[in-house]
């Protein structure tokens, strides 16, 4: 997209990174409500000067900022920015570039429309994207069909060797360990959807994906229906998010982490015996 080659990733950067942090007037963060997503970088950010100001449409935000621009009945960030910018300039705002990043921004927080709060205001302004002239299949093919081998085959090794299917909770889920990863050449981003696929068994509605990092397993879940899967991360796994799609953390081995997944699903039965 347009631009791209002028963000400055801080863990490749930390230096240019924290410079441009210490110097700026107004910081606009976005896309998330707690500092600690912010990661390395949250001291400095912290500890700025500036104004600072989140656009953001995830629950429970966190009072660190100086503007909240929050609205979690928003499929995604984009499409609460564009609410914003109509706003601002009167009437709708379009051209090209900013079409195309408005786009990406709604079909990827959605999973290209397979989760979240979408509405049909979204699609009224995916509608308006379209008639803009976007190249949709263009998209598409470089956000969804642009892997390597080598995570084709990650994805089939994981479907058959490291999925694990229970009925009785209507659930399943999905475990990857270091030597798995290091065995097909993982990059990051490499396992993005990987959670999804369970759900398409007939009779599941909560999937989860355990990733093994070097400290910590990183925790992915999705539901169908009203199973509250970010309150689910929020209160077993430090975690959060949407409704049908959140995310937590547990420090502890593989292992140990899917025996006290497994622990909380027998704690929760009642929950799942009627899951829809």
């Amino acid at each position: 997209m347009d631009g791209a080659d002028q963000i400055n990733i801080f863990i490749k950067d930390r230096k240019k990174s924290r410079l441009l942090i210490e110097r700026a007037d107004l910081i606009i963060m976005l896309d998330f409500n707690q500092p600690d997503r912010l990661g390395e970088a949250e001291e400095y950010v912290v500890a700025s000067n500036a104004r600072k100001v989140i656009i953001d449409h995830h629950l429970n935000p966190g009072k660190f900022v100086d503007l909240l621009i929050s609205d979690p009945s928003k499929c995604s960030t984009s499409e609460l920015i564009h609410e914003l910018v109509c706003e601002i300039n009167g009437a709708k705002f379009m051209n090209r570039s900013y079409a195309e990043a408005l786009y990406v921004g709604i079909i990827t927080d959605t999973g290209n429309f397979e989760h979240g709060s979408y509405t049909s205001r979204t699609f009224r302004i995916v509608a308006d994207l379209l008639d803009s002239g976007i190249k949709k299949e263009t998209i598409i093919n470089l956000i969804y069909n642009n892997f390597s081998s080598d995570r084709i085959r990650l994805q089939g090794f994981a479907l058959n060797q490291r999925m694990v299917v229970l009925p009785e909770f209507r659930t399943a889920y999905i475990y990857l360990s270091k030597n798995d990863l290091k065995e097909y050449n993982h990059v990051k981003g490499d396992t993005e959807g990987f959670v999804n696929m369970p759900l398409s068994i007939k009779g599941i509605n909560f999937s989860a994906l355990f990733i093994e990092k070097d400290n910590f397993i990183k925790l992915s879940f999705r539901s169908k229906g009203k199973f509250p899967s970010n309150e689910f991360a929020f209160k077993y796994f430090s975690g959060g998010g949407h409704l049908n799609a959140s995310g937590g953390e547990f420090s502890d081995t593989l292992e140990n982490t899917i025996a006290y997944f497994l622990k909380v699903l027998e704690e929760n039965i009642w929950r799942f015996e009627d899951l829809v």
